[in-house]
């Protein structure tokens, strides 16, 4: 899958922590990942800060490999543009992130070649191909946490779309969320009502406490926790978040035809209730040609993003940019 050998900088840049490791890939083995750290993103003072964090990141794990590496790999929030490595958008979660030239500047300090693709491709793609869809000829992989994404993977290669954003599983339509508006303009999306925030906002407005009796403020573990032991709200809020995406899944299932679907992120990590609900609203919607395609946990974890990026420089993640 990867030449022998290889050693890439890998870097995952999120909204709150930017991750860096050394991945090692060659001769068809598990990639091996060295010298996992991370720092704040500090995303509120500017792009081009988070820029400099990203180059510092880079510089450690150059460092760890004696001076020689042989290439750049990085997984980034925000709409990129695989084929330059420039972000050309970013939500107010990263202000001034958008318009970084993120691909050319790694180039220029390192001297080696740099690949920039999306955290929910990177992720994707790391899975896909050394995680829960390895031997599998393709997976459609789902992220839930704070946000929902998606991407097709299809015998090693990402589904880009003519903007880059496809199989954008977030912002499908789903009965559950029927008239609830989302954050982007739109009305009815999955991703308001199934990701971690809308798990909580579903809680609190069924009567759920928003403090635990230790001061802190409930989060979703607590309400699955919850949920479990037949408190009412936790159990309205986790089904309808699990009942959706299963409706949803279904749906691309019945789109995509993959080998298998992988699971990952924080809200994946629910109990029964959460995925009791998921089987049911996926069992309303697949066709049963696909009905028994495996749905499977991400086994990668954190290192999924950095090993995705650092495969995406072996060997592109995208048809189009061959």
């Amino acid at each position: 899958m990867a030449e022998e050998g290889k050693k890439v900088i890998a870097i995952d840049i999120g909204g709150t922590k930017v991750a860096s490791a050394l991945v090692t890939l060659g001769d068809g083995q598990t990639p091996r990942v060295e010298g996992y750290g991370r720092r704040p993103t500090e995303a509120q003072l500017g792009g081009r800060h988070v820029l400099e964090v990203a180059l510092g990141s880079a510089r450690r794990v150059i460092e760890l490999a004696g001076g020689s590496v042989d290439g750049v790999g990085v997984s980034t929030g925000g709409v990129v543009d695989p084929r330059t490595g420039d972000i050309t958008y970013a939500n107010d979660m990263m202000p001034g992130w958008g318009g970084t030239h993120l691909g050319s500047e790694l180039e220029r300090a390192f001297g080696v070649p740099a690949r920039v693709m999306n955290d929910v491709h990177a992720h994707a793609f790391g899975e896909a191909s050394w995680g829960a869809g390895l031997g599998s000829d393709s997976a459609f992989v789902c992220a839930v946490g704070t946000g929902i994404g998606g991407a097709f993977v299809e015998h090693g290669r990402l589904l880009l779309g003519a903007h880059g954003a496809a199989a954008n599983i977030g912002h499908v339509t789903c009965t559950d969320a029927a008239g609830i508006p989302c954050q982007c303009g739109g009305v009815g999306h999955v991703e308001t009502i199934a990701c971690g925030p809308g798990i909580l906002a579903r809680y609190l407005e069924l009567g759920g406490v928003a403090t635990r009796p230790d001061g802190r403020p409930t989060d979703g573990a607590d309400i699955s926790r919850l949920a479990e032991t037949g408190d009412e709200a936790a159990i309205a809020a986790e089904s309808r978040s699990g009942h959706a995406l299963g409706e949803v899944l279904g749906s691309m299932v019945n789109m995509f035809d993959p080998d298998c679907v992988i699971l990952s992120g924080s809200v994946a990590k629910c109990g029964p209730v959460w995925h009791d609900a998921l089987g049911r609203g996926w069992a309303e919607v697949v066709m049963p040609p696909q009905a028994n395609t495996p749905v499977r946990s991400g086994t990668l974890g954190d290192a999924a993003p950095l090993i995705g990026a650092a495969q995406n420089v072996v060997s592109s993640a995208y048809v189009s940019l061959d």
